[in-house]
């Protein structure tokens, strides 16, 4: 699908619409030459064809350079009720009892076909209440256009709802197209910083350790840092839909590693991409913990469980656990990258975090999200 059909979906229908309206123009100029001495107002009804000629030039040239379709439509609509309304200036009483075609005749649903592809089911239902409602007031008998009525109706309906389908199709395809793009971006980056930046860090963890010491120290930041810039790289992993949606499943196994297993449900977990992030960086901040005070090698376990009315995340290692009162201890001193950057988080998407340690069982962060919170 090209980029123009892309950003503008419904150019072929009113390309389409505009050679109706010039089909149509001939045709209905071609009958009234044709019959023109028996109309009332001969006269009168060569002036209304030529009207009728000037705004099809006016509108096709407006609807093809960009002009606003919106307000173009309901113009249409405007002019083609006035044509319509000449009818008993310009037909004789024979004429309109005997139920002649109107003033504009097959010119004149090209109005509500306008409003159905610029404003949807509803724009159509709108153009064909008001261009029924004029046709009803210049006819003799009402029983005999409501086949006409029905035929717009349906009409309207039918391009409005094939505008609409077009409209969120392409929005679809856009969204699709951008995602597309930046993760093979994100990839292209991915695969830059893993021969560069990655690398280098590695090795200085593993070095590090190697030598002990205050190079332990170094190692364990580069250890730190490592995985901070592996979960910036994969954040974005799951793809945002339409409806600003993301499956936080899909981003958390992009965090599995060698030491971290992952286990989610077969199915997507979808919750709103901003929350997916925040829960994506607070079980980074968890695996980093586990890497600094557990070990670089140390293994953990990330679950997640779709809980139908909340879904919950839990992030576990088999390392020493925490000292009873260890983290308030730690709050208390001014170290707060617990607190800011996991339990922060949490509380900010209205979800819950608790933790179950304990000295020789290991570390146990469990996040909770409620579904109403999403």
């Amino acid at each position: 699908m090209s980029d123009a059909t892309v950003e503008r979906p419904l150019e072929p229908l009113w390309r389409g619409l505009l050679f109706y309206r010039v089909l149509t123009l001939v045709t209905t100029t071609a009958v009234v030459l044709w019959t023109l001495d028996e109309h009332g107002s001969p006269a009168g009804a060569v002036a209304v064809q030529a009207v009728m000629a000037a705004w099809t030039a006016v509108i096709g040239r407006g609807y093809l350079g960009g002009m606003p379709r919106g307000r173009l439509a309901l113009a249409d609509l405007v002019v083609t009720s006035g044509v319509i309304a000449t009818t008993p200036l310009v037909q004789t009483a024979a004429q309109i009892d005997a139920d002649a075609p109107v003033s504009g005749s097959i010119w004149t649903p090209c109005a509500v076909l306008a409003c159905a592809l610029a404003f949807g089911v509803r724009g159509g239902l709108g153009g064909a209440a008001v261009l029924c409602s004029v046709l009803l007031a210049v006819s003799a008998r009402a029983e005999a256009e409501l086949g006409d009525i029905q035929l717009i109706v349906l009409v309207a309906v039918s391009i409005g709802y094939a505008s609409t389908v077009l409209r969120r199709q392409a929005e679809r395809l856009r969204a699709a197209i951008g995602q597309q793009a930046a993760m093979a971006e994100r990839e292209r980056l991915a695969r830059v910083v893993h021969d560069g930046v990655l690398q280098v860090l590695g090795y200085v963890h593993r070095r590090g350790q190697e030598l002990g010491g205050d190079a332990a120290a170094l190692a364990a930041m580069a250890g730190e840092q490592e995985i901070a810039l592996r979960t910036l790289l994969t954040t974005d992993g799951a793809p945002t839909g339409a409806d600003g949606l993301r499956d936080v499943a899909d981003a958390l196994r992009m965090l599995g590693a060698g030491r971290v297993s992952v286990s989610t449900p077969a199915h997507p977990v979808r919750l709103p991409a901003a929350a997916v992030e925040e829960l994506v960086a607070v079980v980074g901040a968890a695996l980093a913990n586990v890497a600094r005070h557990v070990g670089p090698d140390a293994p953990a376990w990330v679950l997640v469980e779709d809980l139908g009315d909340e879904v919950e995340i839990s992030v576990r290692d088999e390392g020493p656990g925490i000292p009873d009162g260890r983290l308030d201890e730690a709050a208390e001193q001014g170290r707060l990258g617990v607190a800011r950057s996991m339990r922060g988080r949490v509380r900010d998407l209205g979800a819950t975090i608790t933790c179950e340690t304990g000295p020789g069982r290991g570390t146990e962060w469990i996040i909770r999200m409620p579904r109403e919170q999403t």
